[in-house]
């Protein structure tokens, strides 16, 4: 199952985006947000919440914890 740095991939290039535009989307730095698609460093809780609304998928999803893409109401 993908972890959380290969989903950020995946997710970034379904929507056809640069890691430059979803850093700053984020607010972070080109070098931040290539660190996460890395796997060299992960992003804190308000980073997490903030990609999972961004790529519209849940946390669980993201993380690689589930293959369910759909956010829970």
């Amino acid at each position: 199952m993908p972890d959380l740095s290969e989903r950020l991939r995946i997710l970034r290039k379904e929507k056809g985006l640069t890691q430059q535009e979803v850093g700053d989307t984020l607010g972070k730095s080109l070098r931040a947000y290539q660190y996460y698609e890395s796997g060299t460093r992960r992003p804190e809780y308000p980073q997490l919440l903030a990609l999972a609304d961004f790529f519209d998928v849940s946390l669980d999803y993201l993380t690689g914890r589930s293959e369910t893409r759909e956010r829970m109401p």
